[in-house]
């Protein structure tokens, strides 16, 4: 509170709190998430235990990435593809990179892949669809989590995923994925549609593309959801 032209005018001055409250909003406002936890979407590289050799290297090269960053002002043109079991804490690692990027003010969009797909048939019918790969493929940065445990028909590998990779491909865009399977398996997964054919062709130039934007990195541990 102070005198200003015999008047008594007060000025509000932000406490420690609500400065913490205002960054953290403008955080989560980089990071766009579909169908993904909330919990994952505020992890941080700070909270990921580092009990084991896989984890150790995948902390490593996350700091290795935001540091590239920090030291040039331009993104690495690959992410990584983390592979493993299940709850091991891959899609954690994934919120906790989303968030370092965000504090840097790298928008982030991070994905569910069954569900999106999901939601990529129904919106066919509404005429969003192109609009909702569009946004995708565009992503500064891209996550793409759990892939491979979809139900994939040719038309969600091909024209969806075929679509966002070749697109982050071509304009060197970095892009993380995870996975319970590794290159190989996802490879042979991909090559299996809904209706029981076996399209190994077109698996393989899938996975020429996740292979050009992504390094893999293999996590491993206890399944930490139990």
């Amino acid at each position: 509170m102070y005198i200003s032209q015999n008047m008594i005018d007060v000025q509000y001055e932000k406490c420690q709190q609500k400065i913490i409250e205002d960054e953290r909003r403008v955080i989560e406002s980089m990071i766009s998430s579909m169908h993904m936890p909330k919990d994952v979407l505020r992890a941080t590289l700070k909270d990921l235990q580092i009990d084991n050799t896989s984890r150790v290297n995948i902390a490593n090269k996350a700091a290795d990435f935001i540091a590239q960053y920090k030291s040039t002002g331009e993104l690495p043109t690959k992410g990584f593809y983390l592979y493993g079991e299940f709850g091991v804490g891959k899609s954690f690692v994934l919120g906790a990179i989303a968030n370092e990027l965000a504090s840097l003010k790298i928008q982030t969009v991070v994905v569910f892949v069954p569900e999106f797909l999901r939601e990529m048939k129904n919106s066919i019918h509404d005429q969003s669809l192109n609009e909702k790969v569009d946004y995708v493929k565009r992503a500064p940065v891209l996550m793409l989590d759990d892939i491979g445990a979809e139900t994939l028909s040719s038309w969600t590998r091909d024209e969806i995923l075929g679509t966002i990779l070749h697109y982050r491909m071509s304009e060197q865009l970095p892009t993380f994925i995870t996975s319970n399977f590794d290159y190989d398996g996802l490879e042979h997964h991909l090559a299996q549609s809904s209706r029981g054919d076996v399209e190994v062709v077109k698996a393989a130039r899938i996975m020429e593309r996740i292979k050009a934007i992504t390094t893999p990195i293999q996590m491993g541990g206890k399944n930490r959801r139990h």
